[in-house]
């Protein structure tokens, strides 16, 4: 089995926060700016894999982040 480097992490807007959420692990965070949810999103990955085998979850030792944001294009009606 081959470890991932990455965890995948999808950041969108919510109705009044922004959302953070993990792609392959149970992660869901939020936060009312892009920097306080990525600091939780940080944090939060860190408190599930504390105490716990990267490998249990398919991943490296170390593994980084990799965030990909949902955004709409300007000027679109909701």
């Amino acid at each position: 089995m081959t470890l991932q480097r990455t965890i995948k992490a999808l950041v969108r807007r919510g109705e009044k926060h922004y959302v953070a959420e993990c792609l392959e692990i149970a992660v869901v965070t939020q936060g009312r700016t892009l920097d306080e949810t990525l600091d939780n999103l940080r944090a939060a990955v860190a408190l599930h894999l504390e105490g716990e085998d990267p490998a249990d979850f398919g991943l490296v030792s170390n593994p980084t982040i990799l965030v990909t944001m949902e955004l709409e294009p300007a000027g679109a009606q909701t």
